[in-house]
């Protein structure tokens, strides 16, 4: 197929897609909204073999100390520090979302060593709450090795002590160890009549596509691995998969847009503004800055990707407590890197502001936003309430998306 035949059927397929997975939003629903959820705050039996008895991420965050002049940390919730597993404890979140006008929750999902990791945040807590049905959920996988870095050296060379077993390295795929948690995510999940589905297809997001493509061992070995996923969807009663890439594991794609049209990816969104947005100034840069930086990938991701695009909004950037801190506080790799400053509740609520005229503006743009995030407080990007500002990210939720 020549090249700009190949261009013009990728953007023919890619509006196809579009008219197909967004039907108009009623007027009570005109937009949905999503927020990520980190859920490493409550107890795991794999971190407490590492850190500890009753280890959990909030650790991490008591000992965050300010690192330059005027650094807020450590961040205080104003909830106190939870144990996410807790029903009740996610009832609480649950209220607070509705109240804000957030549609659904996307939880960073993780499966190692041939079985789930970090799960009871949705299986014991989101699950079992009462009030369940009024904020919808999903999975983003966030496919990664994991990492120590809880905390991390500011010259230490990492390495993974969980990884993904649905390939063994270099590339030798294991489609048996796939098909284990592609039934897993079919049956406990997806049939869940709060998972969020678009159109009926249920939602479901590839953190690092890149990794686990090369992982597999290609595209050829991919492909047929995804269609039989969908397979799996269609049995179990829906009319597809809704199938998501993260912006972060597509841009080092050599041809992204012909990869995500080859595996069926419906739509792309980003996770943090951290990843396709420079921070060029350390330790800090300011927040405003950066949100011109998204408003202008925002115009030209679904062009870029050959497919529908999910406007992204960032509440921060701060891993500084993931970092040790009793080392010296330099730029270096993840997590010593430039922190947002300036990202008051009223500039988050300009950002909100922005990306919705910027869904509203054009005729193609699904109105599906996603936030970073609900709660990873040790990154620097949390909605949940906190010591200095309260409610208010939630009230910039409310005050731009309030219902009609």
């Amino acid at each position: 197929m020549a090249e700009m035949n190949r261009r013009d059927f990728i953007g023919t397929a890619a509006c196809t897609v579009a008219a197909s997975a967004y039907a108009e939003p009623s007027p009570e629903t005109r937009y949905m909204i999503g927020a990520y959820y980190f859920p490493n705050f409550h107890v795991d039996p794999r971190n407490e073999k590492v850190h500890g008895k009753g280890w959990t991420e909030w650790e991490i965050l008591k000992r965050g100390e300010p690192r330059y002049a005027g650094h807020h940390q450590p961040k205080k919730p104003l909830w106190g520090m939870e144990d996410e597993s807790n029903p009740e404890v996610f009832q609480k979140k649950i209220a607070a979302a509705k109240s804000a006008a957030i549609s659904y929750f996307i939880f960073d999902w993780y499966w190692y060593e041939d079985e789930p990791f970090l799960h009871r945040a949705l299986e014991s807590g989101y699950m079992h709450a009462a009030n369940k049905d009024q904020v919808k959920f999903c999975l983003m996988w966030a496919n990664h090795d994991w990492e120590n870095i809880m905390p991390a050296r500011l010259r230490e060379k990492r390495s993974a002590y969980l990884a993904p077993k649905v390939y063994d390295y270099p590339g030798v795929y294991d489609a048996a160890a796939f098909d284990r948690v592609t039934d897993y995510i079919v049956s406990r999940y997806f049939t869940e009549p709060s998972y969020l589905k678009i159109d009926g297809a249920p939602y479901f997001s590839i953190y690092e596509l890149r990794h686990l493509i090369e992982r597999m061992g290609g595209l050829e070995t991919a492909r047929p691995a995804m269609e039989r996923f969908r397979s799996k969807v269609r049995a179990a009663g829906f009319p597809d998969l809704h199938l998501n890439a993260v912006a972060w594991g597509v841009n080092e794609l050599p041809d992204p847009s012909r990869t995500l049209l080859s595996l069926g990816v419906r739509s792309v969104t980003s996770y943090t503004w951290a990843h396709h947005c420079k921070m060029p100034d350390f330790p800090a840069t300011e927040y405003e800055s950066v949100l011109a930086q998204a408003e202008h990938f925002w115009q030209s991701a679904s062009d870029k990707y050959g497919v529908p695009y999910h406007t992204d909004v960032s509440m921060g950037w701060d891993p500084s407590p993931r970092s040790c801190q009793s080392d010296k506080y330099e730029q270096g790799d993840y997590p010593f890197t430039p922190t947002l400053i300036g990202n008051t509740p009223e500039m988050f609520q300009e950002a909100l502001a922005r990306a919705k005229a910027h869904m509203g503006s054009s005729p193609n743009a699904p109105r599906i936003l996603t936030i970073n995030s609900w709660n990873e407080w040790t990154e620097g990007s949390y909605l949940e309430p906190e010591a200095k500002y309260g409610m208010s990210y939630l009230d910039a939720i409310r005050n731009v998306f309030r219902r009609l």
